[in-house]
């Protein structure tokens, strides 16, 4: 293996970073790391930036910067300890990294069968609605209808499947997005949430199941989601739509200095 080389892709420039992630997407469910759709995600800031190394021409291992946690994915069965120099290795999980104390995820995986959903795809007239259910469901957010464009624009645009559920009076309840790795590999929902004026009525359900209904019906062969282990509410949730857990990981952060 040559020295590997870190580089810094813009948005727009994030199409090989998105390609090799796609090409490593296994059919079930991944067992943990970066899947297209966290990438797809990212990119709804303008700013965003996405990592990716090679080893040559040839892609090895694709990240990006969550806050303060760096989410990795490297190519399967590739060995990089050879070709970590001191400019590639920065930010990268090699050995000596340990596990977060506190961030545990658990990956969920939903198989197909047939539906019943009041979801139905976002469009152009939807987005604000949909914004609004994302900012009431996660108090935090700073989404906006220019991020859900941005998002749309980038090369990840396509691949993602969005829904929105309404009640039937036709205030926004919940939305899901769906992303598309390829036929024959595992979707991903992220995010998902529901208004808080429309919780524990069965939206947020609808919204999920819309959403891997459609990745399904383009050719994913499973979908997934990867909540956190501590949001029981949110595990009980999907449980209740149909995903059964597979695995629990953990983020990796460098130990703190001596």
């Amino acid at each position: 293996m040559t020295a590997l080389v870190r580089h810094e892709l813009r948005a727009a420039e994030s199409g090989p970073a998105l390609k090799a992630l796609t090409e490593w997407t296994p059919a079930d469910v991944p067992g943990g790391g970066v899947h297209p759709g966290d990438i797809g995600w990212h990119l709804r800031f303008a700013e965003a930036t996405v990592l990716l190394w090679t080893d040559g021409d040839k892609p090895v291992a694709v990240g990006f910067s969550d806050g303060e946690v760096l989410r990795v994915t490297v190519a399967p069965g590739a060995d990089l300890g050879a070709g970590l120099t001191e400019g590639a290795v920065d930010g990268f999980p090699v050995p000596g990294r340990v596990p977060h104390p506190t961030e545990a995820w658990l990956a969920m995986s939903w198989s197909p069968r047939p539906v019943t959903t009041r979801a139905r795809p976002v469009g152009d007239a939807d987005v604000e609605d949909r914004v609004l259910v994302q900012r009431s469901a996660f108090k935090n957010s700073t989404f906006t209808a220019d991020k859900w464009h941005t998002m749309k624009r980038s090369p990840a645009g396509d691949t993602a499947l969005d829904f929105l559920v309404r009640t039937p009076s036709g205030e926004p309840a919940a939305a899901a997005t769906g992303w598309f790795a390829g036929p024959g590999r595992c979707g991903l929902l992220e995010p998902v949430g529901t208004h808080e004026d429309h919780r524990g009525q069965g939206y947020g359900r609808d919204a999920v199941l819309g959403a891997c209904a459609a990745l399904i019906e383009r050719g994913a062969s499973a979908v997934a989601v990867v909540p956190r282990s501590e949001n029981a509410a949110a595990v009980a949730a999907y449980r209740s739509a149909g995903f059964t857990v597979v695995a629990e990981n953990r983020d990796w952060v460098r130990p703190p200095a001596a």
